[in-house]
C-alpha cells in the first residue's frame, strides 16, 4: 500500500515532505486520499508539468477541507523507499522526432538535487593503529592524507572514515611515498530491490535482475601514503607558499576549449526541439559513420524491399522487452522509423540490449527477410572512444566539485585544511612537493549551497542569502595561492538556470568571486586545455538517469556510468527525465571531442577508472550527509580530494579525520 501510495505521486510530480506522506497513510482509505488531494493540486493553480512541493500542514488543511479526521502520524516506513525509488516507465517518447514532447517528471524526486534511493552500508576507514576491517569495500584506490593539525568539525559524518590517506595505485601510476598495505575485506553488497509493476502501466522495459553495483572490486588498492605531522616553520612556508597577491607563473596553456555560456539561441519553441535532436543525430551519426562496421551505413528509406543486409545510423524511440524474452527497439534517422528485433538467443546483444536508452544514437548491423519490415539485430554499436596516450605532465591538478557553503552541513574545518594543504602549510617537505606542484583547481559545481533547491532546504542553512554565500565562498577560496588557475562551473544548486547546458554563474551573485585574480567561469558542461591536458568538465546530472535506466549502473560506481557516458559519446542521452535539457539548435552534451580527463561530482561519492587512457573522477564533496540524504539512505564521502600529479599519476588525498 506504502509503495502504491506513493507512486502515486511520484507519477504526477508531486513531492511531499516525510510528514505529509505519514498524515496521508495515516488515513483511513491513502488511495482515495491521495485521489482527491492530486485532483486538488493539479487542478488549482499548478500545470500537469509543474513539480508540486507540499508539506505537512498543507495535507492537513486539505483533509479538513475534505471532511477527513487528522489522525495521529504513523511514520513512513522508510525501508519502503526503494521501491518508491524503483523505474517504472510507459510509452515514452513518441516516435517521430518531429512530434517528440516534453515529459513530466515521473519520479518522485528532489527537483534540484535529484540522487536515487540506494541501499548501501558506510564505509569502514581506519586510524593506522587500527585493525582495518571494512563493512563495504573502498570503490577505488584511495591515497589518503592526514593533517597536521587537530581538527574538530561540529557536525561530524555519519559515517566512520579512514584518515587522511592516498588512493591505490592505478596500473601505470608511480610508486608513491611511504607504501602501507594491508588487506581490505568485502562483504557482498545487498540485494537491489526488484522493479516493481502497476496496473496503470501496460508495457515497461524489463531490468536485468542483478544486484545493483556497489563496490569496484577488481580496482587494485597497492598502498596507502599518509601525510606526516609536522610542525611547518615560517622558513619553510616561505618556501613552497608563493605569492598569494600577484601570480608569476605563465598560463599561457590554459585555454578554453567549450564554453555554452554565450551560446543559448533557443526560443523554447517546437521547432528548436525538431533542431536539437536533428543536431544530436548529425554530431553521433558523423563519429559513427567512422567505425569499420558502419563504413557503407544507410538511411532507412534506402533499404529496399529485396535487401537482406542492413547496415544503420539511428536514433532510440521506443524499447520494450516481450514475455518471451526477446526486446523490440523502435528506431528512426531523418528519412524513417523501423522496428528491430534482438533475440532473446544471444545473451551478448541481450545485456547491451538492457543498457540502451531512448534518445540516445547507434548503430544497427540487422539482418531481414524480403518483403519482411522486421529486422533481426546482429550487432548494436555504440559511438565509443579510441584509446588514448597517457598525458605525461609537469604540474599537478586538483579536482574538486559540491562543496555546499552556506550548509550547515559544510566541512568547513576539513575545506580549511585543504587549502592550507595546497598553500603548503603542513606536511613533510615530499607531500608539500605535492602541493607545491599543483598548478590548477577545478571546482565542478554547488560550490554554493543555493536557496531553495529542495524542500525544507532553509532548515539545513548556515547562511540564507545566495549572494552572502558567494561572499563566503570567496573568502575560503581567495586564500588559496594566487599561482593556482581556479575554474568553477555550474551545478544545480548553483544561481544558473536549471536546464543543462547551464551557463557560467552571473557575476551578479558571484561578484566577490569574479574579482578573484585568479579565478574563471566557465558553463556545465565544459572543456578546457590545462597545458595540454584536456579535461571535460560535467557536474553529473545525467548519472540519475543512468542509474535509473539499469541494474548495471548505482550512485556508489559512479565510475561505471562515466565510461558509459563515453561509449555512447553523450553526458545525458535521455530527454525528458530527471536532467532538464535545454532545446538548444545544438547539443552541447554531445562528448564530439575525446578528453584525457572526464571530471564529475552531484552524487557526492568519490570514484575512480581509467578507461582507455582517459581517467574518469568524480571528486565527491565536502558536505556530510544531509536529511535529504538520510532518508533516502545516501552515504556521501566527504573532503576527499583528487589530483593528478607530475607525470600524469592520480592520487587521492583526504582531509577529515
Amino acid at each position: 500500500m506504502t509503495a502504491e501510495t506513493l507512486l502515486k505521486f511520484a507519477r504526477k510530480g508531486i513531492i511531499l515532505t516525510p510528514g505529509a506522506y505519514d498524515l496521508i497513510l495515516g488515513s483511513d482509505n491513502p488511495l482515495d486520499l491521495s485521489s482527491s488531494i492530486i485532483l486538488k493540486l493539479k487542478s488549482g493553480k499548478y500545470s500537469n508539468e509543474d513539480l508540486v512541493p507540499v508539506d505537512e500542514k498543507q495535507i492537513k488543511e486539505m483533509m479538513k477541507a475534505l471532511g477527513i479526521s487528522v489522525k495521529e502520524n504513523k511514520g513512513l516506513d522508510h525501508g519502503s523507499l526503494d521501491d518508491f525509488g524503483s523505474r517504472t516507465s510507459g510509452e515514452g517518447l513518441e516516435r517521430k522526432i518531429e512530434t517528440r514532447p516534453e515529459k513530466t517528471v515521473e519520479k518522485a524526486v528532489e527537483p534540484q538535487q535529484a540522487v536515487e534511493t540506494r541501499e548501501q552500508k558506510p564505509q569502514q576507514t581506519f586510524k593506522p593503529t587500527q585493525e582495518k576491517t571494512v563493512e563495504k569495500p573502498i570503490e577505488k584506490p584511495q591515497q589518503t592524507f592526514e593533517p597536521n593539525q587537530q581538527r574538530t568539525v561540529e557536525k561530524p559524518i555519519e559515517k566512520p572514515q579512514q584518515t587522511f590517506e592516498t588512493p591505490a595505485k592505478q596500473t601505470r601510476a608511480e610508486k608513491p611515498i611511504k607504501p602501507q598495505i594491508k588487506p581490505i575485506s568485502a562483504e557482498k553488497p545487498t540485494e537491489a530491490p526488484q522493479r516493481q509493476e502497476t496496473k496503470e502501466i501496460e508495457k515497461t522495459i524489463e531490468k536485468p535482475k542483478s544486484d545493483k553495483p556497489k563496490v569496484n572490486a577488481g580496482y587494485p588498492s597497492d598502498h596507502i601514503v599518509k601525510i606526516d605531522n609536522v610542525e611547518v616553520s615560517e622558513e619553510t612556508k616561505k618556501k613552497y607558499r608563493r605569492n598569494l597577491t600577484e601570480s608569476k607563473v605563465n598560463f599561457d596553456g590554459f585555454k578554453v576549449l567549450k564554453d555554452t555560456s554565450n551560446k543559448s539561441y533557443t526560443s523554447g519553441e517546437i521547432g528548436n526541439l525538431i533542431e536539437y535532436f536533428q543536431n544530436r543525430y548529425k554530431k553521433l551519426s558523423d563519429i559513427l559513420s567512422k567505425r569499420p562496421e558502419l563504413r557503407t551505413w544507410q538511411k532507412i528509406n534506402e533499404i529496399t524491399e529485396t535487401q537482406t543486409d542492413l547496415n544503420l545510423i539511428v536514433m532510440i524511440t521506443d524499447i520494450k522487452s516481450t514475455k518471451n524474452g526477446h526486446y523490440f527497439i523502435e528506431v528512426e534517422d531523418d528519412t524513417g522509423s523501423m522496428p528491430i528485433l534482438v533475440s532473446k538467443d544471444n545473451d551478448q546483444l541481450i545485456r547491451a540490449a538492457k543498457n540502451l536508452m531512448k534518445d540516445e544514437v547507434i548503430g544497427i548491423v540487422a539482418q531481414k527477410r524480403p518483403g519482411n519490415e522486421l529486422a533481426i539485430c546482429q550487432n548494436i554499436i555504440d559511438p565509443g572512444v579510441p584509446r588514448i596516450a597517457k598525458k605525461e605532465v609537469n604540474f599537478g591538478t586538483v579536482f574538486t566539485s559540491d562543496i555546499h557553503i552556506g550548509s550547515s552541513t559544510f566541512l568547513e574545518d576539513a575545506f580549511t585544511r585543504f587549502i592550507k594543504w595546497i598553500n603548503g602549510d603542513f606536511g613533510s617537505e615530499e607531500q608539500m612537493e605535492m602541493a607545491n606542484n599543483v598548478k590548477y583547481m577545478i571546482i565542478g559545481g554547488d560550490i554554493v549551497d543555493g536557496i531553495g533547491v529542495y524542500p525544507n532546504q532553509d532548515k539545513e542553512l548556515a547562511i540564507k542569502d545566495i549572494t552572502a554565500q558567494y561572499d563566503e565562498a570567496a573568502r575560503l577560496v581567495g586564500d588559496i595561492r594566487s599561482d593556482v588557475k581556479i575554474i568553477i562551473t555550474p551545478g544545480n544548486h548553483d544561481a544558473s538556470r536549471v536546464a543543462e547546458p547551464q551557463p557560467a554563474v552571473p557575476e551578479k551573485y558571484a561578484k566577490s568571486l569574479y574579482e578573484l585574480n585568479n579565478v574563471e567561469f566557465l558553463s556545465n558542461p565544459s572543456m578546457v586545455s590545462l597545458d595540454g591536458l584536456e579535461v571535460l568538465i560535467y557536474h553529473g546530472r545525467g548519472i540519475d538517469d543512468m542509474v535509473m535506466g539499469s541494474n548495471d549502473f548505482s550512485h556508489e560506481r559512479n565510475d561505471l556510468v562515466m565510461k558509459e557516458f563515453l561509449n555512447k559519446r553523450h553526458l545525458a542521452p535521455l530527454y525528458g527525465e530527471r536532467t532538464p535539457l535545454a532545446s538548444e539548435l545544438e547539443d552541447h552534451l554531445v562528448i564530439d571531442r575525446v578528453p584525457d580527463v572526464l571530471h564529475t561530482g552531484h552524487v557526492h561519492i568519490n570514484t575512480y577508472t581509467n578507461y582507455k587512457g582517459i581517467h574518469c573522477i568524480n571528486s565527491g564533496t565536502f558536505q556530510t550527509q544531509t536529511e535529504f540524504q538520510k532518508i533516502y539512505n545516501i552515504v556521501p564521502t566527504p573532503a576527499e580530494v583528487p589530483i593528478i600529479d607530475v607525470g600524469g599519476n592520480y592520487k587521492q588525498l583526504k582531509f577529515i579525520d
